[in-house]
């Protein structure tokens, strides 16, 4: 993120998008807008951006961009989907910029050759991602052989990911195979609410789901076992009468695909807010509760979307969630279970966001959405050494990948944490990090303030080389090292630098 000038906050946007304004510059026409014309509207006083096949004049939205102008000019006159999703797909640009719709992106004809033509077809049946199979078939220009290509190609794909159900008297069994080795909880995800079941298995970066309007009513239990070294699923449901299904139900518009998580969308769900606690003078614990009928578990490293109505508007904000607390014996905590969710979130004076959860009560809800990340726990599992660099609230992440590194990597030597602050009322959990010390010999953390007291003996400053030379080191010259990095954005950069 960037600085912002005075009077360009969110909730300030959200007023000049409510005010009645002309923010296209087309009087509140609609047009169908060509290659051409959008490459036209590159500029910062007059840029245009597709997305999703929409385009949106961003030209009055440049200096309210938490990211900064220069952002938006990444993809100023061009279509910025792609590079929309690598930065923050979770964002919902439709309600944040629907005042600034200038219309669709026109569709250009395109003369196919019979074979790619077929193709089109295939992948438009099956609903295969085209990604996956192009590359097999572009060499092939005979449409026999593309059709043939195609069908094992489909075969394969479910082959490895198909679903099965079956039901006594009182239970419904859906049975998901996917063949992978390696399944565990954290990569199943389950809702089942008023009807609608929602089953999403993750592999990698690509999702399988099962999503259909039941044939009757269930219990809100859910039940979620798996048999991990064959890669079955088992999503068990409870009836709530005695009556014999003729069907396991109506199949949703996403249902028995495989596809990119990326074209596959956030799924969020309501979440109770259970408990607020005070961590420091600015900082609080969240905990939520998932719906009974949700079996969902955030992988460590992973983080989660929070959404919520504010003004009439739509805004999402990504959180890590952490533990209740930092096991001092290296087991996870009871309370762990896939029940609840917490979040340390730091509440800003000014932070429109924050400012909205730290109101809510009790007993509200809020929307969180599935987990995202790209990080992989065999990272650490094959380190001998690992660095932890996180500045303020950026140690969110470290908290299960502490609790992570010391409960099951037999091979570390060392976990340091090096955790910059401003002052020391600042430091999270300072506490329980210093027993945590005590308690384990390979674990070590270094606080460093910014703006530390008059009293304080401890490091100062800022990141950089210099300071990071200090305390950066191997446990041995050839040990393999992970150093992970969180805080904000000039924080990260310095650090990787």
């Amino acid at each position: 993120q960037v600085p912002l000038k005075p009077g360009r906050s969110l909730m300030d946007w959200i007023r000049l998008t409510k005010s009645g304004k002309d923010l296209t510059g087309l009087k509140g026409r609609l047009i169908e807008v060509t290659e051409d014309e959008l490459s036209k509207h590159n500029k910062k006083e007059d840029c245009w951006i597709c997305i999703r096949g929409f385009v949106y004049n961003v030209t009055p939205y440049m200096e309210y961009h938490p990211g900064g102008e220069d952002e938006l000019m990444k993809a100023a006159g061009t279509d910025g989907t792609d590079l929309f999703d690598q930065v923050h797909r979770w964002v919902n640009y439709e309600s944040m910029l629907k005042e600034c719709l200038v219309g669709r992106m026109a569709v250009k004809p395109v003369a196919a050759a019979k074979g790619e033509l077929l193709l089109h077809i295939l992948i438009f049946l099956h609903q295969i991602p085209e990604d996956e199979i192009i590359v097999y078939l572009k060499t092939f220009s005979n449409a026999l052989l593309c059709l043939f290509f195609s069908y094992i190609f489909f075969f394969i794909v479910f082959l490895f990911y198909s679903y099965d159900w079956f039901q006594t008297d009182s239970l419904i069994t859906i049975v998901i195979y996917t063949k992978q080795k390696d399944m565990n909880a954290d990569l199943v995800i389950v809702d089942c609410q008023d009807k609608q079941l929602r089953g999403e298995i993750i592999m990698d970066d690509h999702s399988y789901l099962v999503e259909v309007d039941l044939d009757h009513a269930v219990s809100e239990d859910v039940t979620v076992n798996i048999a991990e070294k064959v890669g079955k699923v088992e999503i068990i449901l409870n009836k709530k009468d005695n009556v014999h299904w003729k069907m396991l139900g109506q199949p949703c518009e996403g249902h028995n695909t495989f596809i990119k998580r990326t074209d596959r969308g956030l799924f969020y769900r309501k979440c109770k807010l259970i408990s607020k606690t005070e961590v420091t003078h600015d900082t609080k614990l969240f905990c939520l509760m998932l719906p009974k009928g949700t079996h969902l578990r955030v992988p460590t490293g992973h983080h989660v979307y929070l959404k919520h109505i504010i003004a009439g508007t739509e805004v999402v904000k990504p959180y890590t969630p952490v533990l209740p607390f930092l096991p001092l014996d290296f087991q996870e905590p009871p309370c762990h279970d896939a029940v609840h969710i917490y979040l340390m979130i730091k509440i800003y004076s000014h932070g429109l966001f924050t400012q909205a959860l730290d109101h809510l009560q009790i007993g509200d809800y809020i929307s969180v959405s599935n987990p995202e990340g790209n990080f992989k726990k065999s990272q650490v599992q094959t380190s001998e050494d690992l660095l932890l660099l996180a500045g303020g609230t950026g140690f969110t992440p470290m908290v299960k990948l502490l609790n992570f590194a010391l409960t099951e990597v037999i091979c570390l030597r060392t976990v340091k944490l090096i955790f910059f602050n401003k002052t020391e009322d600042d430091i999270l959990w300072r506490n329980q990090l210093e027993q945590l010390a005590l308690k384990d010999d390979r674990f070590q953390v270094q606080f460093i303030l910014s703006q530390p007291s008059k009293d304080w003996v401890g490091k100062q400053g800022k990141i950089s080389s210099s300071l990071l030379s200090e305390f950066v080191k191997r446990s041995r010259r050839d040990s393999k090292v992970l150093i992970c990095i969180c805080g904000p954005a000039p924080f990260t950069e310095q650090g990787v630098q």
